[in-house]
């Protein structure tokens, strides 16, 4: 009789009914769910992992999961979404992964990432798409940017756009193409130069070669030996030889500045004759020519023009 009381005592303190606390990260994982009241298709919904999977990390089966750090992120998920801390969790996981032998036949060189936010490969390589065409783009305007304006864009510039609603006017004037340009007739050494001594052409040309000046060049100039083997032109019109057959010249301006203005001045002596022409008592000469002299003497007698008279009038009386 004595011995029963002694019996229950046993039984009432008996260490099986006290709770075990889980020691794996599954075995953790699968105690902070429930404590949250939540399924686990309820994790399976927020972290967007396969429930099979989520099945695998809570028993520890990590050889049913495709590798080391699909593991480790769907642990570190998995512990976000019920509070836990996922450093610690994922320390663990990777710690039993490698007593494993999951672990002693795999080996990863990279850190395992959370696989929920890495994304899908068409969004990669649209991301990728994207950024090139940035990137051309940038390079694009940066080219254009930087490129300096050509004379016809400059002189569409300047143009003055039509008024509306106003008085009418007359159409703004075409600009005058100045484009100077250089075609060896036969072949030339020349070297065409800026203020800055820079060489803008520098070499032999070749029959039927064409040279066209850049419209930025500063007070160009040119030498060469043979000025005749060169057809120079301005906006398409010629312009005579820049010197002598077979003359050697230096430091000639050849802008179309310098180039239409010694077109002008070539130009001016010619049309002198037709404008003024000898005055008309110069050309009164063949009539001292009866008194005996010569059309050259009557000329170089000019100057005493009226003793020639006289002495013209005074033959008949004789």
């Amino acid at each position: 009789m004595s011995d029963e009381p002694e019996l229950e005592t046993g039984v009432e303190s008996a260490p099986a009914e006290q709770p075990i606390a889980p020691d794996t990260p599954g075995a953790k994982l699968r105690a902070a769910r429930e404590a949250r009241g939540m399924s686990i298709q309820d994790i399976a919904t927020r972290t967007r992992i396969a429930q099979r999977q989520l099945e695998a990390i809570e028993n520890d089966d990590y050889a049913a999961l495709p590798g080391i750090p699909y593991a480790v992120g769907f642990a570190r998920a998995y512990a976000r979404t019920v509070g836990m801390d996922e450093v610690a969790i994922a320390a663990d996981v990777r710690h039993a992964v490698n007593q494993s032998d999951l672990g002693a036949n795999r080996y990863e060189a990279f850190e395992p990432a959370d696989p929920a936010r890495v994304p899908s490969r068409m969004l990669a390589w649209t991301a990728a798409l994207i950024a090139i065409v940035v990137v051309a783009g940038f390079a694009l305007w940066r080219t254009q940017l930087l490129t300096p304006p050509t004379g016809e864009e400059i002189a569409k510039q300047e143009e003055a756009p039509p008024s509306r609603g106003g008085p009418a006017t007359a159409a703004p004037a075409r600009p005058v193409d100045q484009t100077v340009t250089f075609t060896a007739v036969d072949d030339v050494w020349l070297r065409i130069y800026d203020e800055a001594g820079e060489r803008l052409k520098d070499g032999l040309m070749k029959k039927g070669e064409v040279f066209t000046l850049p419209a930025d060049a500063r007070n160009p100039m040119i030498l060469t030996g043979r000025p005749q083997a060169l057809a120079v032109a301005v906006g398409g019109k010629a312009i005579a030889p820049l010197g002598a057959a077979d003359r050697t010249i230096a430091d000639v301006p050849v802008s179309a500045t310098a180039l239409l203005a010694r077109a002008a001045s070539t130009q001016a002596p010619a049309a002198l004759p037709a404008a003024g022409g000898r005055p008309a008592p110069r050309r009164a000469a063949p009539g001292a020519a009866t008194g005996g002299e010569s059309p050259a003497s009557a000329d170089e007698a000019q100057p005493s023009a009226p003793a020639q008279v006289t002495t013209g009038t005074a033959a008949p009386a004789d």
